[in-house]
């Protein structure tokens, strides 16, 4: 499959993209939850913070602490589970967010938001597309956060960079994506892959459905 070219990567696309999109559009991955696990999933959602510099967007990620409990030194996207007083999963994101990296609401334009993703770990997170003018200044929680860093969007919607594993899930074996990432003159390379990987996956497959719906429209007209 090709990239997504990168005029369709700006901010003005996006917003037209997440404006004309589909209604019946079904993503490509929807969980990679066990389906013996019948409890309730909990709902969460993640903030997709695309960082404009120089014009060409930059996806914000974190990697957490290798002290958690849980998902311990994995790259992830700002967010958490939905708390009482948040009036909406976009609420939620930004909130999280803010806790999380110190992002400010008023930095992020939300530009819309994706199926929601079932996990393993028995959450229902939806992922929430904001765009940034710019890099504010970041405060991480170091209780949360271990370190902030920002990947060229252009590289994350070329599906040559989209690699599938087999890791082992209990006394069997589950297929997953991951996106490594090293930028040039770095020795760091960052393993993007699980929830995180399958949400830009499909993030990649809903920008290539919406191009694909708009080139019929235009060549309708």
């Amino acid at each position: 499959m090709p990239p997504i070219p990168a005029a369709d990567l700006t901010c003005e696309a996006l917003r037209r993209w997440f404006s004309a999109a589909d209604a019946g559009w079904v993503p490509e991955i929807v969980s990679d939850h066990d389906p013996a696990v019948t409890a309730p999933p909990r709902e969460a959602a993640v903030l997709m913070p695309l960082v404009d510099l120089d014009g060409l967007g930059h996806l914000l990620l974190t990697t957490r602490p290798t002290h958690l409990r849980s998902h311990s030194g994995q790259i992830a996207l700002p967010g958490g589970r939905v708390e009482p007083g948040d009036p909406d999963r976009i609420a939620t994101a930004l909130r999280e967010a803010n806790e999380e990296i110190g992002l400010h609401y008023s930095d992020v334009e939300v530009l819309g938001s994706l199926p929601e993703y079932r996990t393993a770990s028995g959450y229902a997170v939806t992922p929430v597309v904001g765009w940034l003018a710019g890099l504010p200044e970041l405060v991480p929680d170091p209780a949360e956060v271990d370190e902030v860093f920002l990947v060229p969007l252009s590289f994350l919607m070329d599906p040559r960079n989209h690699h599938r594993l087999r890791m082992p899930s209990g006394m069997a074996e589950r297929s997953v994506y991951a996106m490594p990432w090293q930028a040039p003159n770095d020795r760091v390379e960052y393993f993007i892959w699980g929830v995180t990987a399958a949400i830009l996956r499909n993030f990649y497959q809903f920008l290539r459905s919406a191009g694909a719906q708009a080139g019929a429209g235009r060549s309708s007209t």
